[in-house]
């Protein structure tokens, strides 16, 4: 009885399927264990290493080119370290809330792609920043940075390009839409470059622009995704004479194309416009 929390915990993050679930357990389980690490450091007067220089020295996606030859694994380890618990909590609770809308109308390997590349396109961005204006000049050399701040903007303007007109509830200010919701953001972070933090909030941006670009492809015809795209494996299979594979393929091409007549038809109207009929289809389809 005792383990099976764990062993529900365990399925949730690593067995479900859900990307969402498996992103914040990954970055939570890290959270914690440096924490626990950090506890004999701290009690023998040695410092910190949980979240300090030693994480980010290791583990931080660095500003210098120099250092990137030999740190280059970084631009993925730096999308799972924070800097503290409400670092952690706030990126964690908006890949939970936006990962849910994202998965209701696209496919677990594109929240992978979204996610990942949001996160290399952040610290790509952090990177020529510090390296050509002139303001971080005296400390490209050492600045880093951690987090999945990048990754998860990657996901909430993803979702909010996708279905600008879906609207969730927040404290104190009630509906909003997520077009507003991302503008928001872009504002935020754009001030941001003036400020102390100004390297994050370059990685912040560069998150943003993956995951608008990644939407804007995909209602092209161009998905990005494929590249985690597993090759089938071919198979002899027994000719069905009552049921010719030209009929088939026809109608796998009709379910595609509906489903990409309404994913246009969110884009340009909302999610709130959809019909019933229509939303029952988006819903079986995201199943599979």
């Amino acid at each position: 009885m005792n383990n099976s929390p764990l062993k529900e915990l365990k399925h949730k993050i690593f067995q479900s399927g859900d990307p969402s679930y498996l992103y914040i357990g990954i970055n939570v389980i890290i959270f914690v264990v440096f924490a626990l690490i950090n506890i004999p450091f701290f009690l023998s007067g040695n410092g910190s290493i949980a979240g300090g220089d030693w994480v980010r020295e290791y583990f931080g996606f660095p500003a210098s080119l120099v250092k990137l030859p030999v740190r280059f694994y970084t631009i993925l380890t730096y999308q799972f370290f924070h800097g503290g618990f409400l670092h952690l909590l706030f990126n964690m609770l908006w890949l939970f809330w936006m990962g849910r809308i994202f998965l209701d109308f696209l496919k677990p390997r594109q929240f992978h792609f979204v996610y990942l590349s949001g996160g290399v396109a952040g610290a790509l961005v952090y990177l020529i920043a510090n390296n050509i204006f002139p303001v971080f000049a005296s400390s490209a050399s050492v600045a880093t940075v951690i987090g999945a701040s990048a990754s998860v903007m990657a996901i909430v303007v993803a979702t909010a390009t996708l279905v600008p007109d879906y609207s969730i509830r927040l404290m104190f200010l009630g509906d909003l839409k997520l077009k507003f919701l991302a503008i928001a953001y872009v504002v935020l972070n754009l001030i941001g470059i003036g400020t102390s933090d100004a390297g994050g909030s370059f990685a912040h941006i560069g998150g943003m622009i993956m995951g608008f670009t990644f939407i804007k492809l995909l209602q092209s015809g161009n998905d990005l995704s494929n590249v985690f795209k597993k090759k089938p494996k071919l198979r002899v299979v027994k000719k069905d004479s009552t049921a010719p594979s030209s009929v088939k393929k026809k109608e796998i091409t009709v379910d595609q194309k509906e489903i990409d007549t309404i994913l246009d038809k969110i884009s340009k109207t909302g999610y709130d416009k959809l019909t019933r009929e229509e939303k029952e289809t988006l819903f079986k389809a995201s199943k599979h």
